[in-house]
């Protein structure tokens, strides 16, 4: 990695979209990858290795307030800077009517979905400075049927993005909110176990859309 190397922070790298945006990015950008899973973490890295990048595997829980602390101060102490961050890391909790959604997974979905952000945007708003970049995705299932726990929760993350895109439009950091085609994803397949998922796009291909656009 050269000085003058990009460097982007995916939290929610081990799958999915998050571990197609790093592939896409890797060409260009040093890749910081936060995922629960080791083993995932690892597999990533030989894929981004493959294509001639470069990472920096952080196994670490976004729903840990000390952990992501630690991380956003060894980038600092490290890089100094970030100029990108995007922010996939989700739980999916299953499909339920409102009156019986189950108090763990509503009290999941608030931590990983609403609170890792709020915790996560002073941390990383300062190591992206007036000219980087933070991407928020949203998935718009508010008041759908049986989305009662994803839905709210997923829909104060975005509020609380689209706030700090509005406050910081003149001053930067610029805070974008992307809303990504339906892709082939283990979340998607746990909201619609019986879709033909031959006519979704696939997340390498979505990844590349997103990051054009960058």
């Amino acid at each position: 990695m050269t000085q003058d190397t990009k460097l982007a922070l995916i939290t929610g790298a081990s799958r999915g979209l998050g571990a197609a945006l790093a592939e896409a990015l890797a060409p260009t950008h040093h890749i910081v990858a936060v995922a629960r899973t080791t083993g995932a973490l690892e597999e990533l890295d030989d894929r981004i290795r493959a294509r001639g990048g470069s990472a920096t595997l952080a196994p670490m829980d976004v729903t840990d307030p000390a952990a992501m602390a630690t991380l956003c101060r060894g980038i600092h102490d490290r890089w100094g800077r970030l100029d990108l961050w995007l922010h996939t890391a989700i739980h999916a909790a299953p499909l339920s009517p409102a009156n019986f959604v189950d108090a763990k997974d509503w009290t999941k979905s608030i931590a990983v979905n609403a609170t890792a952000a709020s915790v996560l945007i002073p941390y990383v708003a300062p190591l992206l400075g007036e000219t980087g970049q933070a991407v928020f995705f949203d998935d718009p299932r508010a008041g759908q049927k049986f989305f009662g726990a994803y839905g709210a929760t997923k829909a104060a993350q975005m509020a609380l993005a689209r706030s700090w895109a509005a406050e910081t439009e003149r001053t930067g950091p610029r805070v974008r909110i992307v809303e990504p085609a339906p892709m082939p994803t283990a979340l998607r397949a746990r909201f619609f176990p019986g879709e033909n998922r031959e006519s979704l796009t696939p997340c390498a291909d979505e990844a590349g859309r997103i990051v054009s656009v960058l």
